[in-house]
């Protein structure tokens, strides 16, 4: 007579032990490249040639190779487009800008910021000028008016520039010299101009304006704020603000 049968062995609940080394090494891995991504340099241009291979990302249209050759559907390598060119361009002129204006960011002297427009260069006026003047005081603002020239240089005879003359909203002496903000910010864009092309730039590649106290950047309640809104921009034009 057969002996009685043993009752099967039920599996234990839950994942496998295996599973739970498994997915502390998943969520090690994971941490290690997010850790190396967020302190990495980024280089904008190559990003943005990364992001054109694919499709459906908003406003930039991929699908292009990436491979060494011609795009077959272009007809031109991926380094001769313009636009990519123009990016590279501007991306490694923001490098160059931090690298040359580093002790005058450092003392507040430079701004370098960038916007829909391009890369700006801002110049804190009240280092550049005396109060309610347009003459620039060129003793004190000669290494950076210098550094900015070999900047913009080094960009090429096809890039477009614009200075930018801002002012804050205290009003000027009508008596005086200037009888607004449009004339005095105006002049001073002007000057900061004439003096560039002293050291070497070309002025045909540059466009002036006086914004006077229409553009500021933070309030002009505090005296503070009348101070960071009074500047003069260099802005390394985008091809879209030509």
């Amino acid at each position: 007579m057969a002996g009685p049968k043993k009752a099967k062995k039920c599996p234990p609940e839950g994942s496998p032990e295996w599973m739970t080394t498994y997915g502390d090494m998943v969520t090690l891995l994971l941490t290690f490249f997010v850790l190396m991504y967020t302190t990495a340099t980024v280089d904008g241009y190559k990003m943005k040639l990364v992001l054109s291979a694919f499709s459906g990302l908003g406003m930039l249209n991929g699908g292009n190779t990436l491979q060494v050759g011609k795009l077959a559907e272009m007809g031109h390598t991926v380094a001769s487009l313009p636009s990519m060119q123009k990016g590279r361009a501007l991306d490694q002129a923001r490098r160059h800008a931090i690298s040359l204006f580093q002790p005058e960011t450092n003392s507040k002297l430079v701004r370098i910021t960038e916007d829909e427009r391009g890369l700006i260069i801002s110049f804190a006026a009240d280092a550049f000028f005396d109060v309610g003047s347009a003459d620039v005081d060129i003793e004190a603002s000669r290494d950076t008016l210098r550094k900015a020239s070999v900047l913009l240089k080094g960009l090429g005879d096809e890039q477009k520039f614009r200075i930018e003359g801002h002012t804050d909203s205290l009003p000027t002496d009508p008596d005086g010299e200037f009888y607004s903000n449009w004339e005095l910010s105006s002049l001073r864009a002007i000057n900061v101009l004439h003096y560039l092309s002293d050291f070497g730039v070309n002025e045909q590649q540059f466009q002036v304006s006086g914004l006077a106290e229409t553009v500021p950047l933070v309030s002009n309640d505090t005296p503070e704020g009348r101070a960071y809104n009074r500047r003069v921009d260099i802005v390394i034009l985008t091809e879209g603000h030509l």
